[in-house]
């Protein structure tokens, strides 16, 4: 019996270990290379750019950006490109908002087996926003006007009183010129500023900035400029070229006349007094009294000064007559072309400098041809006059027939209120002619006519129309004769006075219908009587042959 060496099965099993091995370790170290790409493959990433929102970094084996989408605040779209590798919004938006951009990166196809064939990340990225390092500078003589930024800036728009000025510049800079140096001491002066650090950014809000001239006194720039004309409800703005309390002290100015209103401080440097109610009185005059004297800043230059002066603007013939005849002062009614006037002071005050249009027009038809001739649109005559001597009167201010601040006042105050005169429109006029006769027309009806007595030929009732300036019931009449005697005859009843001393009363006489009197027109007790009523201040009174 044959037997097999020793040690022959052995070493077999010895030669195929090594491979089994070797097998191992090759798997080993392909899934330790598989998931070293897994962990170390390079991702997207968003770095800075100083002109686009965002640049996208990988390297160039990592694959390319295939998508973007950008988001604003509200999840919207916001529509952008990728150029180069930089993304760029296409429309503009806000500075200094945050956007989420979402990019998708395609990988190569070599790789994708391996690392997935794209991935998606997700980026907040926030626009730059340029903020002004002062609004308040002093400039030397000699030295240009430069604000500054707290970054750099790449469009600036100035604005003022002109057309918006833009200035672009081909990179950032922190500190703009926006005036040249001037020879001597420079004037003070103001400019608005939006700015932003990228082209494609929305221009925020402007921003008011204020130079004054380098100097030991504190400088004031005034709006509206002192001197010149301010509008009822425009408000007085004083910016001063220090901290408010520093200039001035804690005390605020005073204004003359007073007037309902309420002061801001918009800014550390800046007092505002935005007038309420009906406003600075128009045609009027506004005085503004500072607690301390300042450099206030002219066209001229400047000067030291406490006191700021306005001429309030000027109300128009025109709103006066439509106020007026809205509030029952006129025999003409008034209707807007648009929606009436809003009862509201603002809405008030602006219509008085800049009246609504609209039509006048005749209420009623048998209006005396005699009246309906005094009448002109847009401007001043009788009727007018007579129409505010009686609001004057029934408002209790001085009887003139001059429409100064109290008369716009009162009439604004009762165009808020819808306040009218209800008693109805008067009009007297008297023939010269043989039978003199009188005629009371009232709301388109003829009330009386009655015979009356004019002035003799020495002393004739002028003619031409007149308003009622003194309404008693009972008084006392002297004068001269025209032979030069005098007269005094107490006890006249239903007097009217118009034409300085004429006037319409009663008077005992044997006959009426002649020129009898000195000038006034005399009636009988009982017409005079019924008449009075019908005649208070402001009614017209038209002599005619």
């Amino acid at each position: 019996m044959a037997i097999a060496p020793s040690g022959r099965r052995p070493r077999r099993r010895l030669r195929r270990r090594p491979l089994v091995w070797a097998a191992a370790l090759v798997l080993l170290v392909c899934g330790s290379a598989v998931a070293a790409a897994l962990l170390a493959w390079p991702s997207p990433r968003l770095r800075d750019d100083s002109d686009a929102l965002a640049g996208t970094s990988q390297p160039w084996y990592a694959g390319h950006v295939s998508h973007i989408v950008v988001r604003n605040p509200a999840g919207h779209v916001v529509p952008a490109r990728l150029v180069n590798g930089k993304i760029r919004p296409a429309t503009p938006v806000p500075a200094g908002e945050p956007l989420t951009v979402e990019l998708t990166v395609r990988r190569p196809l070599w790789a994708g087996w391996l690392v997935g064939h794209t991935e998606q990340r997700t980026f907040t990225v926030r626009t730059p926003g340029a903020s002004l390092r002062g609004r308040w500078l002093e400039v030397r003589g000699g030295a240009p006007v430069t604000i500054s930024f707290d970054q750099p800036v790449r469009l600036v728009e100035l604005g003022g009183n002109g057309a918006p000025h833009t200035l672009r510049f081909s990179h950032g800079l922190t500190t703009v010129p926006i005036a040249p140096a001037s020879r001597g001491a420079p004037h003070a002066g103001s400019v608005t500023v939006s700015a932003v650090a990228r082209t494609w950014e929305r221009l925020p809000p402007p921003e008011q900035v204020h130079w004054f001239p380098a100097r030991k006194n504190v400088q004031a720039l005034v709006t509206p400029a002192p001197r010149g004309e301010i509008a009822p409800s425009h408000p007085i703005t004083v910016t001063f070229s220090r901290p408010t309390e520093t200039a001035i002290g804690a005390a605020l100015p005073t204004i003359s006349p007073s007037v309902p209103g309420r002061w801001l401080r918009p800014d550390s440097h800046t007092l505002a007094f935005t007038p309420a109610g009906v406003g600075f009185p128009i045609d009027g005059h506004v005085e503004m009294t500072l607690p301390q004297r300042v450099e206030v800043a002219t066209k001229a230059g400047s000067r030291l000064t406490r006191t700021l002066t306005w001429d309030v603007s000027r109300g128009t013939i025109l709103r006066l007559q439509q106020l007026l005849a809205e509030t029952g002062y006129l025999p003409v009614a008034w209707t807007p072309a648009d929606d009436p006037v809003a009862r509201t002071p603002p809405a008030q005050l602006a219509a008085a400098i800049d009246p609504p249009a609209g039509r006048f027009r005749w209420p009623y038809a048998n209006t005396p041809k005699e009246l309906q001739g005094i009448w002109r649109t847009n401007k001043w005559n009788e009727i007018v006059r007579g129409a505010v001597m009686m609001f004057q009167h029934d408002h209790r201010l001085d009887v003139d027939g001059f429409v100064g601040p109290q008369v716009w006042r009162a009439l604004l105050a009762d165009a808020v209120a819808g306040r009218r005169r209800t008693a109805g429109y008067s009009y007297v006029y008297v023939h010269r002619s043989v039978p003199q006769r009188l005629t009371l027309w009232h709301d388109g009806k003829v009330v009386l006519t009655s015979p009356g007595n004019t002035g003799v030929p020495t002393a004739p009732t002028q003619l031409g129309t007149f308003p009622v300036f003194e309404h008693i019931p009972v008084g006392t009449m002297s004068g001269t004769n025209p032979d030069g005697s005098h007269y005094h005859d107490p006890g006249i009843r239903w007097i009217s006075y118009f034409n300085h001393g004429e006037a319409l009363h009663a008077f005992n006489r044997s006959s009426f219908g002649t020129p009898q009197s000195l000038g006034c027109v005399e009636l009988p007790l009982a017409t005079a009587a019924k008449l009075w009523p019908y005649t208070p201040i402001g009614t017209l009174v038209t002599i005619e042959n």
